[in-house]
C-alpha cells in the first residue's frame, strides 16, 4: 500500500500510475497541485515534509489541523470529506504507532 503524505491511499486513486506517482515521487508536485497551487505544490506535503521535515502528516503533533481538515476534494460532498477526514488521520495515526 502506497500512502500519500496527508493519508491517502495512492493505490486506491484513479490517477495513480497514470497523471501521478504518489506525493512521495513528485514531491508533492502532484497534477492538481501543479494547476491549482502558486507553487505548485501540494499545501499539506509542503507543510508537513518540506517545512517540517516529518515523513507525512501523522508525524504532526496538530493532526488534523485547520488546513488538513480544510482541503476538501471539490468532488466530494460534506459528509464523504468528513468521513475520509476520519479513515485519514486514522491511517496515519496507525502508520506511527
Amino acid at each position: 500500500m502506497v500512502l500519500s503524505a496527508c493519508g491517502l491511499i495512492c493505490d486506491e486513486c484513479e490517477f495513480f500510475g497514470k497523471e501521478c506517482n504518489g506525493c512521495k515521487v513528485v514531491k508533492g508536485q502532484t497534477f492538481w497541485a501543479k494547476e491549482m497551487m502558486p507553487d505548485h505544490t501540494c499545501p499539506l506535503f509542503n507543510c508537513s515534509v518540506n517545512q517540517k521535515s516529518f515523513h507525512d502528516c501523522g508525524s504532526c503533533a496538530e493532526l488534523p489541523c485547520k488546513m488538513f481538515r480544510e482541503m476538501k476534494d471539490p468532488n466530494c460532498t460534506d459528509e464523504e470529506h468528513q468521513m475520509a477526514l476520519v479513515q485519514r488521520v486514522s491511517r496515519l495515526k496507525a502508520a506511527h504507532s
